[in-house]
């Protein structure tokens, strides 16, 4: 049995300005708590968060305030993907291995999916529910690709010369 509650979706009256995205994917293992976290905020903030204890690795904390075409583009990520019609009570649960949790706020509009780790594409295939594992597979993709890239780009220690 579930020890959360996973999909749950809650009506709003809808806001333009309401959109909030939170993933994370971790486990606790020999090395304790390690884990990627990040979050848009309606704001606009973007927060990251990467813990692991590999070789006493630290904590990197990121925070970082990314414009309007930014927050839309997310947005339409999110949106195009069709994630928010999923439902993971067929997706396997969270266990040993780890687990991801996408949480959005969107259009008036609050749904959060729980999971365990995906390893591969073969993990999504041999699924209760391989399509919207897929989908939510390949938006997890868009996202942590997006974020990787706002947050090198603008804590780039030597900025390409123009």
């Amino acid at each position: 049995p579930r020890l959360t509650t996973t999909t749950t979706m809650k009506r709003e009256a809808p806001s333009r300005d309401d959109f909030y995205l939170r993933y994370y994917v971790g486990h606790k293992g020999k090395f304790g708590h390690e884990f990627v976290e990040f979050e848009f905020q309606p704001t606009g903030k973007l927060r990251y968060a990467n813990n692991s204890n590999y070789k006493n690795d630290s904590m990197i904390k990121k925070e970082v305030t990314v414009t309007k075409s930014v927050m839309d583009e997310v947005k339409r990520i999110v949106e195009d993907s069709e994630v928010t019609r999923e439902d993971d009570n067929l997706w396997p649960e969270p266990d040993r291995v780890g687990r991801q949790e996408l949480e959005i706020k969107l259009n008036g509009e609050h749904i959060s999916f729980t999971c365990s780790k995906i390893g591969s594409l073969l993990d999504v295939q041999e699924s209760k529910d391989p399509e919207g594992l897929r989908i939510f597979y390949y938006v997890v993709q868009d996202l942590k690709c997006l974020v990787l890239s706002l947050i090198a780009l603008h804590f780039k220690i030597k900025p390409i010369p123009v």
